[in-house]
């Protein structure tokens, strides 16, 4: 199928991902890294799943300590294509420049923003949901990809459905967006049948986001626009901008004003928070330990879990169940799947120990 008209792709790629550490860091953050074993890291995967949507029309906001290693993987994309924030603001701010930028740059444009750091299964499933999503943003709304939950987790926010949107088939209204809740009110969302798990993907006109922001936020909405309109007030702006997620900026207020619909979809989607979660992901090839990377450094012997050789030296685990090893050249990690939450807290240690060598 083509692409789709004024259809722009929005990349934040941001983030230090401090639950996959020591194999991401706030240097070489995961979506830099190939996670999933084809060679493609998680940003050049993403990129990929767009392109048959937008064709050439893309934007992504990264940080500048990471514009370099995103143009060298992305190189196909004009220098222009790639915003470096002067410093990490939440993903308003990242949103919200890009948006302040395609404003004026095509009148017409619909955006969406796709984390650069997820994994999706299912690539038509999610284009045939992007479409759908698409035409519903033409009329003006703030639209979200609402994702089927496969299990009660207590890590996602969650989207309220309402009802189907009238003349948008695959649309529905949203109720409300839901903070990450406990696995206990979890299971009774995944019971209701009415909830979904809230990926932060937003399909949108810049136009309609930006004016969404003003009405809750009217200076962070001037200040994007000023910046737009004049790139090289960045560093001198970009500051003051307040630190806040879209979601809790404009998504939930929205759709309290009933201004937000949602694409309820299934297209095996994963944003693999830790060690456990990409264990998951790389589970099925029948063996008892799954090995991100070289085979050949990698001995087991009545074990399972994972590991992930990079130090160019032979790991092996004996007797150990659901095991998590993870070696790097300055840096070694072994916990549990069970425990594999906890790694940020080693991160958040080693800062505290002015360790920034190691984070």
């Amino acid at each position: 199928m083509p692409a789709i008209e004024s259809f722009w792709a929005v990349i934040p790629a941001g983030g230090a991902g401090t639950r996959l550490w020591p194999l991401s860091r706030s240097s070489s953050p995961k979506f830099l890294h190939d996670l999933t074993g084809t060679g493609r890291s998680l940003l050049q995967d993403t990129h990929d799943r767009l392109e048959p949507l937008v064709g050439e029309r893309f934007v992504v906001v990264t940080g500048r300590p990471h514009r370099e290693a995103v143009t060298a993987q992305l190189a196909a994309l004009a220098p222009e294509s790639v915003l470096a924030e002067p410093s990490p603001r939440d993903s308003m701010a990242a949103i919200g420049l890009a948006a302040a930028v395609l404003e004026r740059q095509d009148p017409d444009a619909v955006m969406g923003s796709f984390a650069a750091d997820h994994v999706i299964a299912h690539p038509d499933r999610f284009a045939d949901a992007v479409r759908t999503a698409v035409e519903a943003a033409r009329d003006d709304w703030l639209v979200t990809l609402g994702i089927e939950p496969t299990f009660p987790s207590s890590a996602f926010g969650y989207i309220h459905l309402g009802e189907e949107l009238a003349g948008r088939p695959g649309a529905r209204s949203v109720l409300e967006f839901v903070e990450k809740p406990s696995t206990e009110v979890a299971e009774g969302y995944l019971e209701t049948g009415a909830y979904r798990w809230n990926a932060g993907m937003f399909v949108v006109r810049p136009r309609v986001l930006l004016d969404l922001l003003a009405q809750w936020h009217p200076d962070f909405a001037a200040t994007l626009r000023t910046i737009a309109a004049d790139l090289t007030r960045l560093d001198e702006l970009w500051p003051d901008l307040p630190k806040i997620a879209l979601d809790h900026a404009v998504a939930e207020p929205a759709a309290a004003a009933g201004r937000v619909v949602v694409v309820p979809a299934s297209f095996g989607w994963d944003d693999i928070g830790d060690f456990d979660s990409l264990a998951t992901l790389l589970e099925g090839d029948g063996k008892d330990v799954t090995v991100l990377g070289d085979d050949a450094l990698v001995r087991t012997l009545d074990a399972t879990g994972l590991v992930v050789p990079r130090s160019g030296r032979v790991v092996a685990v004996v007797g150990l169940d659901d095991v998590v090893v993870v070696d790097t050249p300055d840096a070694l990690l072994v916990t549990t799947r069970a425990h594999a939450q906890r790694v940020k807290d080693v991160v958040a240690g080693l800062k505290d120990a002015d360790r920034a060598d190691l984070t």
